[in-house]
């Protein structure tokens, strides 16, 4: 039997997750069956449950990777870059990112594990906004939690506003001045 190379596995990864994001973002997580995960992705339940033990463990494996790139980004470019990256984000896959929502309202097991899912970027993160508020370049009259927490307000509510598609596009400027402000020292 031929060994499978890291290389190769990597790839087959890659192919079941980007496969998986599109049913996902089709189908929502509850409506993407596995014969539908079995389609786009192009490979058995077999081989697709072989990198990943269940849908659920699938999908949480697909918001922790973007969970991660979004810390990247902000760390980057700031926040200014995470919503620049949501208003371009595929509406779909947004949509089914948005399930998570009620599953973690009902689902403590979810819950739990949804709170882990990176904490090497949520510490990373958490020292970044501690040295713009040293250097002064950040409000320090609201907590560090207080002020993550309205951020992701903010882009969730961005995320709802994408994911329904209203006709409007979302005024990125105006949205990033407001923003600006909220967080600018007082």
């Amino acid at each position: 039997m031929p060994k499978v190379t890291e290389a190769h596995r990597e790839e087959r990864r890659r192919q079941i997750t980007d496969g998986a994001r599109r049913a996902f973002g089709e189908h929502g997580y509850a409506g993407a069956t596995v014969e539908m995960l079995e389609r786009e992705i192009g490979l058995s339940r077999g081989a697709i449950f072989s990198y990943f033990p269940s849908k659920l463990d699938l999908f949480v494996a697909l918001a922790q990777e973007d969970q991660r790139r979004l810390i990247d980004l902000w760390l980057e470019r700031g926040f200014e870059g995470v919503v620049r990256h949501i208003v371009e984000d595929d509406p779909e896959w947004i949509g089914a990112y948005l399930d998570v929502s009620r599953m973690l309202r009902t689902d403590p097991e979810l819950r739990d594990r949804w709170r882990t899912l990176n904490p090497e970027g949520q510490t990373t993160l958490e020292a970044h906004y501690r040295r713009l508020r040293e250097s002064g370049e950040i409000r320090d009259d609201v907590s560090l939690d207080t002020l993550g927490r309205f951020l992701g307000i903010v882009f969730d509510g961005i995320a709802v506003q994408q994911a329904a598609r209203f006709s409007s596009p979302i005024d990125v400027e105006g949205t990033l001045e407001l923003l600006r402000s909220a967080v600018a020292p007082k």
